[in-house]
């Protein structure tokens, strides 16, 4: 860095800060400084850099599943807004698994990262209250613990779809259901809540445990259609399990919508091209990434850690083919 900055005709700390791409350099010596960089074949310590200034400009990104566009598209949107302060992002993927996202964690934290941000499968808070390393949730809550968290507000999506297909005519509505975290249980209190405001009858065997992909939703859904009456629509607990449950339907020789409508939640990129375009409930994943990259840095980057917060994202309901259906008499 010194024979650069000599060359240059530069600080060190400009040549640094450059290296590290901070916003306080311009642009014209950012580039005479990478150029420079490549023509000496330099390369940043980071292991030395971490010892010098305690940091490691490394983020650990905890995620349950990296096959869904939906944490792919978060992680995109966090890389993104880390990038232009120097910080870079390491991706842990857990499966779902409580004890693997605890493993993931301990060794990202070993690694001495500056930051984490989890879409955890925790159950209660017991595991990372005690942790130091600063952290935001995303995605999913953890109910009793006081954490930074930029999520959606599921129990208004799950009203927002329930509430959907009863406007499209649907008077026996079923509820695909998914975890036992957060999300699912708030979209399922989301679909009570619609089927009580409107009066419908709240029937036990509409309401069936689906998890979080396909395979579960293709399960659940045949365990549905042996219901007595059937029912005429659907809300999934997300598009995996409503491309599963779809499946199923066009199998049985059954029409989506006529007999049976179908929503899911996500907005996945796929929704929109699949043989009966499925209606969804968005909930804007890269601004989701961008606010909880923006409250890391934050928490990261100032001596005394802001007050914690909770941001909702707000969601919009997409309509397609899949619900879109004539209305008919009560």
């Amino acid at each position: 860095m010194k024979d650069i900055a000599r060359d240059l005709g530069i600080s060190p700390m400009a040549v640094s800060k450059a290296l590290r791409g901070h916003l306080d350099i311009s642009k014209d010596t950012r580039e005479r400084v990478l150029k420079r960089a490549a023509e000496l074949s330099y390369r940043v310590d980071s292991v030395a850099r971490s010892l010098v200034t305690g940091q490691t400009f490394l983020v650990g990104l905890v995620v349950p599943d990296l096959m869904q566009s939906f944490f792919a598209e978060i992680a995109s949107a966090i890389a993104g807004t880390l990038a232009p302060a120097g910080y870079h992002v390491v991706i842990s993927h857990t499966g779902e698994n409580a004890a693997e996202e605890i493993a993931n964690i301990d060794l990202l934290v070993s690694r001495k990262v500056d930051g984490l941000i989890i879409a955890s499968a925790q159950t209660d808070d017991r595991v990372l209250r005690e942790l130091k390393t600063p952290y935001v949730l995303i995605d999913r809550a953890i109910a009793g613990l006081n954490a930074n968290c930029v999520s959606a507000p599921n129990e208004e999506i799950g009203f927002l779809a329930t509430e959907h297909l009863i406007q499209q005519g649907c008077r026996r509505i079923a509820h695909l259901k998914g975890t036992h975290l957060s999300t699912g249980t708030e979209r399922w209190q989301g679909y009570l809540r619609a089927l009580k405001e409107y009066r419908l009858k709240i029937r036990e065997e509409y309401v069936i445990d689906a998890g979080h992909d396909d395979a579960a939703g293709e399960t659940a859904m045949q365990r549905l259609l042996a219901s007595s009456p059937r029912p005429d629509g659907v809300f999934c607990f997300n598009d995996p399990v409503a491309v599963g449950a779809m499946r199923v339907i066009q199998e049985s020789g059954l029409s989506i919508p006529r007999d049976l409508a179908l929503i899911g939640v996500a907005n996945m990129h796929y929704s929109d091209v699949l043989s009966v375009p499925l209606s969804t409930v968005d909930q804007d994943t890269m601004a989701m990434g961008r606010q909880a990259a923006q409250m890391l840095l934050s928490r990261m980057t100032t001596k005394k850690p802001p007050a914690r917060r909770k941001i909702l994202i707000t969601p919009r309901l997409i309509i397609r083919d899949s619900s879109r259906r004539k209305r008919h008499p009560n």
